[in-house]
């Protein structure tokens, strides 16, 4: 006799798919919200200019930088490094709870979390550019990025504000700018602040958990 493996909360195995029972998770992220309370941005002006700044992304066509360029980049901190993101793709800052684990997700992929009633996906930035991991416990900030097809939260211990960088004192050619870390990276700023692409972050499917018949793919 054989002792059958333990299934995580909300999963069942069905072939090679992993089963998510999605409305187990909303129950336990409703359960968190009535105890806990949910608190969004630390401040509605802030969290309206960056919910149109947002908006204003989602319908505004690509263009190329000049030299004259002043990026507005929404800065913070996540362990050693210093990052910043293009404000117009931050649609708020959400004081982070507790994230609730996801079956068969890439490392960096946490879980989700309830923001306002929707379900979000959480990325783990380090890892991704594969930093050694850390105990979710210590984060305390969840950055929420949003375009017009896409959606996720990533992590930070501390949100700086924001910065103005002209775009002409961005480095892209420095050694550390390789793999995955060159993918997802516009450059870094003579103060070694390492600014994300928002535009390549928010067009990658990878980095979100998809609700496609209750299945995690």
């Amino acid at each position: 006799m054989t002792d059958e493996p333990e299934q995580e909360p909300g999963q069942a195995g069905v072939g090679d798919e992993t089963v998510v029972d999605w409305e187990q998770i909303r129950k336990r992220l409703k359960r968190l919200r009535s105890i806990t309370g949910q608190s969004g941005p630390s401040g509605a002006a802030k969290s309206k200019v960056l919910r149109e700044r947002a908006a204003a992304l989602a319908q505004a066509p690509d263009h190329e930088e000049t030299e004259g360029d002043v990026l507005e980049l929404l800065e913070f901190v996540l362990g050693d490094e210093r990052y910043a993101i293009d404000s117009a793709a931050v649609r708020e800052v959400y004081l982070l709870k507790e994230i609730t684990p996801m079956p068969a997700t890439p490392p960096f992929i946490l879980g989700v979390i309830g923001v306002r009633g929707r379900i979000v996906s959480v990325v783990d930035i380090g890892r991704l550019f594969d930093s050694a991991p850390r105990d979710t416990a210590v984060f305390t900030k969840a950055i929420v990025l949003k375009s017009a097809t896409m959606e996720f939260a990533i992590l930070a211990d501390e949100v700086e504000g924001m910065c103005w960088i002209p775009a002409s004192q961005l480095q892209s050619s420095l050694p550390t700018l390789t793999g995955t870390r060159k993918k997802y990276l516009r450059g870094v700023t003579p103060e070694r602040i390492a600014v994300l692409d928002a535009q390549r972050l928010l067009s990658d499917e990878g980095l979100v958990v998809r609700q496609e018949r209750g299945v995690v793919r």
